[in-house]
């Protein structure tokens, strides 16, 4: 675990990736799983970029959702009685809101290559004001991707978010027997093959560069 994770802010993140896109390319396409799907639309509403792909991402401005996953998911991590304690990751915990959808073998090979431990604090700033924007001052297309099994970000509150921009901006689509694994699960290919069919729609000149 690295040393220092617990410390770690949204801002941070935030601010790091909009550096890197300064010194790279302003019009690149910003694509973010999860917290980073957040990340994405926070750099669109700061001008860097030409367009996002959302998948499974944390809403801004503190919108929820009913759904029992999400807020068992959210207390887990952001409790507040943990202090500046990062989040372990469990195999067990990794099944039960990640590869929900998969077998637990494939769960535990997926947990092995790609699980991460995570900063309490940065999904804490989600729901604080580093997690809040203007979101009608955005003019960039966005792709908003939910899974339909997802027990961390249900696929309704993807959808909340996608409405809550002007009309014509973004686009949802909900992808079934998928979980929060979505990137990684057996048929990612079909939502990959998708996201790239909606940038090849954009405008001349939008999504030239397709940057992950």
């Amino acid at each position: 675990m690295p040393e220092g994770l617990g410390d770690l802010r949204l801002a941070e993140v935030v601010n790091y990736y909009g550096g890197l896109i300064c010194r790279t390319d302003r019009d690149a396409v910003l694509i973010g799983h999860s917290v980073g799907g957040l990340i994405v639309q926070s750099l669109l509403n700061k001008g860097l970029g030409s367009a996002g792909i959302c998948i499974s991402s944390v809403a801004p401005n503190r919108m929820l959702s009913l759904d029992w996953g999400f807020f068992k998911n959210s207390i887990s991590i952001a409790n507040p009685f943990k202090g500046d304690e990062p989040f372990y990751m469990s195999p067990e915990g990794f099944h039960a809101s990640f590869c929900n959808a998969m077998t637990e073998e494939e769960s535990n090979a997926a947990y092995e290559k790609t699980a991460l431990h995570d900063s309490r604090n940065v999904l804490r700033d989600c729901m604080l004001a580093d997690g809040e924007m203007e979101l009608h001052n955005s003019n960039k297309p966005m792709l908003f991707i939910a899974a339909e099994k997802d027990q961390i970000i249900p696929a309704e509150l993807n959808e909340k978010n996608a409405k809550a921009y002007e009309e014509g901006l973004a686009t949802y689509k909900e992808f079934s027997n998928r979980g929060h694994y979505i990137c990684n699960q057996p048929g990612w290919e079909e939502v990959a093959d998708f996201s790239d069919q909606w940038l090849e729609k954009l405008p001349v000149g939008v999504g030239d560069l397709r940057s992950v």
